[in-house]
């Protein structure tokens, strides 16, 4: 039996602005595959993706024939300057600079081809925004989603602490004082936010109706004007505040796609273990539970539709073979 091919990783540094640097981890098999793009959530970086050690959700699609592009945005993880005070940059910027520089070095590597997107948490919000509104056009087959919602709808005393006290009132106190949420320092995440994107997250968190804060443009209503690609939803039993099943199905719901799927990790369910936030990506059954029925979502997506188109300024639409 011919020996397996082992997967390697290697940085890839974009230069944004003139002064920031934003990094890329790729994954493959000698570079081959399709590529599939990943982005994290809010206070943290590309690790959630991926080990030191090599383990992740990045290394298993790469171990499946995959060329994977891990994301660390503007400021987290080795992009560089790591985010301090004096960084004046936002979401805007990650939707209409720092997408499309990845996007655009993913394509220079593999050509114009269909990619396979998927996020963690809050990077799965950022996608469909990006979806919404292009700045650079991209093909996108099929996509996978952790424990992303828009709004937190739910009311416990874990969500008041969570979120009302710690993100709300804590972190903007702390935005305030120093100029920027250090959430690791603090022990609130493993990276840290802009006081920009702070604000501009917690608006869209509480907002009922998804309008962009400059002029106003309504995501949810572009999105349901257009046939995005099929998408997946997972999340945890026990993610009860950050992805809470309500939340992350009004998700799905507001972007009107018919090609969707929601999905509850859980033993009732048939999974191994009733997953939360975090562990739904680290866990080491992920790969056992749900990493397999993510490979068959795009696989079925290739096999059954045409690759969404997003162009700029243009009602999109997949249509079934």
């Amino acid at each position: 039996m011919a020996k397996q091919t082992e997967v390697t990783q290697e940085s890839i540094f974009i230069p944004v602005t003139a002064t920031d640097t934003l990094h890329l981890r790729r994954f493959s098999r000698e570079q081959q595959g399709p590529p599939v793009f990943l982005v994290h959530g809010s206070i943290e970086n590309g690790h959630i993706f991926y080990s030191k050690s090599g383990k992740g959700f990045a290394p298993y699609l790469a171990q499946q024939g995959y060329d994977v592009f891990v994301a660390d945005l503007r400021g987290r993880g080795q992009s560089r300057p790591a985010i301090s005070g004096k960084s004046a940059f936002g979401l805007d910027h990650t939707l209409t600079e720092d997408f499309p520089a990845f996007i655009s070095k993913i394509q220079e590597l593999k050509g114009d081809v269909p990619q396979y997107w998927g996020a963690h948490s809050w990077g799965g919000v950022l996608m469909l925004a990006y979806l919404a509104r292009p700045a650079v056009p991209v093909q996108v087959q099929a996509m996978a989603f952790f424990a992303s919602k828009r709004r937190i709808s739910i009311w416990s005393p874990k969500k008041f602490l969570m979120v009302d006290v710690m993100w709300n009132w804590f972190a903007k106190a702390t935005v305030a004082a120093t100029g920027a949420l250090y959430a690791k320092q603090l022990k609130m995440g493993s990276d840290s936010e802009t006081k920009h994107t702070h604000r501009q997250t917690h608006q869209w968190v509480v907002q009922r109706r998804w309008l962009n804060w400059h002029d106003k443009y309504d995501y949810a209503a572009a999105l349901q004007r257009m046939q995005l690609p099929p998408t997946l939803y997972l999340t945890g039993a026990k993610d009860d505040v950050l992805g809470h099943p309500v939340d992350v199905e009004k998700l799905m719901q507001e972007t009107g796609s018919s090609h969707s799927e929601f999905k509850v990790l859980s033993k009732a369910n048939g999974q191994r273990h009733d997953y939360d936030h975090i562990n739904i990506l680290t866990h080491p059954d992920a790969q056992h539970d749900h990493f397999p029925e993510v490979v068959r979502w795009f696989k079925n997506a290739e096999a059954t539709m045409q690759p969404f188109q997003a162009q700029r300024g243009q009602v999109n639409s997949a249509s079934e073979n």
